[in-house]
C-alpha cells in the first residue's frame, strides 16, 4: 500500500498516533478423560448402522417405533383388564354364593333357602336364539289306549346349512319307555315345512300320566350327523284329554341329558347343631333300573360327603340280592361342624353289584346349599328342624348329569399326608 508522506516544509504539527492496545488472549485446552463402554458403543454403532440402511428419514422411524410401543402397551392393558374383571366376577359370584346363610338352624322357616321346584329348572336345557315353531296335535283314546300324536306343520326354522336353509324332519317318542320312535318325511331346503302326519302309541291312562311325550326337529345330512334344531317336551299329566289338543309352541334347546326313568329312593336326615352330628338313614328304593340280563339288580347305596366340592367322606350300605325294591333302614353319622354344615354336600348314588365286572351306577342325587328343587328344599327342612329327622323320597336322575352340576374336586388329603 503506498505511503501519504507529508511535505518536508510544512508547518503543520505531526498528528500522535493513537496508543495501540495489544489483547492477548490466551487459549488454553481443556481435556476430559472420558471412558467409553465397548459393548455400549458396539451397540450403539449396530443400530446406527441398521437404521441407515432403512430408507426412510429419522422421523418416519422414530414415529413408526412410537406407534408400535404404543400398541403394545394398549395390549399389554387389555390383558390385565381382562385379567382383573374377570378376578371381579369370581369374587362376585363367590360373595353371591355365600349370601345363602343358614338362619334358619334356629328353627324358624327357611324359604329363602328353597328355590323353583324340579319341574321349574331346565335340567341341561341350553338357552339360544329363536329356533321355530311348531304346530302339534294330542289325542288319548281311552277305549284302545292309543296315544295319537300328530305332526302338522313348522315355520321360521334355525338355518343349519351353510346356504340359509335346513332339511327338516321330526322325531317323536315317549318317555320314559322310549319303547318305539317315529319319524316323518324330510323336507329338502326349507324353513317352513307342511308335514300333516300322525303316530300312534299304545299307552294305559296309568302310564300315560307318567310319560312325557318328546318331539324333536332334526335337520338331515347324507353324510354327517344329523343336527338337532330344537324340540318339545310335553308332560301328559298336565294335559286335559277331554278334547284335542292342537297349538303352536316355540321350540326350544336340546336337554345335554335325556329323561329316564331311573327310580326313587327315601331316605331321612337329621342334623344337632350343638354336637355337631349329622346322621342320613337309607330307607328304602323303588322301581330302580334293571341292570342285570335277568331283569333284576343287586343294589347297595353309597353315601358321601363333599367339603367345599372335594371329596370328604363315604360309607355305604350292604347289598340287596336280586331285587329293584330294596328295603334297607340303615343309619350312618358323620361329625360334621356347623361351621362346615354349611359349606358341605351330601352325595347319594345306586349302585348295581357285580362280582366280576365293575359295579355300575343306577341314578345319584346330591343335596346341599349348591342343590335346587326338592333336594334343596329336603336339606332346608333339616336345618329348620334341628335334632329332628326328616325323610323324603327322591328322583334319581343319571350320574353323568349330577357330576357335572356339582364338578367335585380330588379328595381331601388326610392330615398325616399333608406336606406342612
Amino acid at each position: 500500500m503506498p505511503q501519504i508522506r507529508s511535505p518536508p516544509n510544512s508547518s503543520l504539527p505531526t498528528p500522535k498516533a493513537p496508543p495501540i492496545t495489544t489483547t492477548t488472549i490466551s487459549t488454553t485446552t481443556i481435556h476430559t478423560n472420558t471412558t467409553v463402554d465397548p459393548a455400549a458403543a458396539a451397540v450403539a454403532g449396530f443400530f446406527n448402522n441398521l437404521l441407515n440402511k432403512i430408507p426412510l428419514p429419522r422421523w418416519a422411524i422414530y414415529t413408526i417405533f412410537a406407534c408400535g410401543a404404543l400398541l403394545i402397551l394398549l395390549f399389554c392393558l387389555c390383558i390385565c383388564k381382562k385379567c382383573c374383571c374377570k378376578g371381579t366376577k369370581k369374587k362376585r359370584q363367590k360373595k353371591a354364593d355365600e349370601n345363602i346363610n343358614l338362619n334358619g338352624v334356629n328353627g324358624k322357616t327357611t324359604t329363602a333357602l328353597v328355590q323353583p321346584s324340579v319341574t321349574d329348572v331346565d335340567y341341561g336345557a341350553t338357552k339360544q336364539k329363536q329356533r321355530g315353531k311348531l304346530l302339534y296335535s294330542l289325542e288319548y283314546k281311552a277305549a284302545q289306549s292309543e296315544l295319537i300324536v300328530g305332526i302338522k306343520q313348522a315355520k321360521s326354522l334355525k338355518a343349519m346349512d351353510l346356504g340359509g336353509s335346513s332339511d327338516p324332519y321330526v322325531k317323536v317318542y315317549i318317555l320314559p319307555d322310549k319303547s318305539k320312535t317315529c319319524e316323518t318325511k324330510v323336507f329338502k331346503n326349507t324353513l317352513n315345512a307342511v308335514f300333516n302326519e300322525q303316530f300312534t302309541f299304545q299307552i294305559s291312562k296309568s302310564t300315560l300320566l307318567n310319560s312325557t311325550a318328546v318331539m324333536q326337529v332334526f335337520d338331515f345330512n347324507r353324510f354327517s350327523k344329523h343336527n338337532i334344531i330344537g324340540e318339545l317336551r310335553m308332560q301328559l299329566c298336565d294335559v286335559d284329554w277331554n278334547h284335542v289338543i292342537e297349538e303352536w309352541q316355540d321350540l326350544a334347546g336340546p336337554a345335554k341329558f335325556e329323561e329316564e326313568n331311573l327310580g326313587e329312593i327315601c331316605f331321612s336326615l337329621r342334623y344337632v347343631p350343638t354336637a355337631g352330628k349329622l346322621t342320613v338313614v337309607i330307607l328304602e328304593a323303588k322301581n330302580l333300573k334293571s341292570m342285570d340280563i335277568g331283569g333284576s339288580s343287586d343294589p347297595y347305596v353309597k353315601v358321601q360327603l363333599a367339603l367345599d366340592k372335594r371329596k370328604w367322606k363315604k360309607r355305604r350300605t350292604s347289598i340287596k340280592k336280586k331285587t329293584l325294591n330294596p328295603y334297607y333302614n340303615e343309619s350312618f353319622t358323620f361329625d360334621v361342624s356347623f361351621d362346615q354344615i354349611q359349606r358341605v354336600n351330601l352325595v347319594i348314588s345306586v349302585w348295581d353289584h357285580d362280582a366280576i365286572t365293575r359295579n355300575d351306577a343306577m341314578g345319584k342325587i346330591f343335596l346341599g346349599c349348591d342343590a335346587s328343587g326338592n333336594q334343596l328344599r329336603h336339606w332346608a327342612d333339616m336345618l329348620s328342624n334341628p335334632r329332628r329327622p326328616v325323610a323324603q323320597w327322591h328322583t334319581l336322575l343319571l350320574a353323568e348329569q349330577v357330576n357335572s352340576t356339582l364338578t367335585l374336586k380330588k379328595r381331601i388329603p388326610l392330615a398325616d399326608k399333608l406336606p406342612f
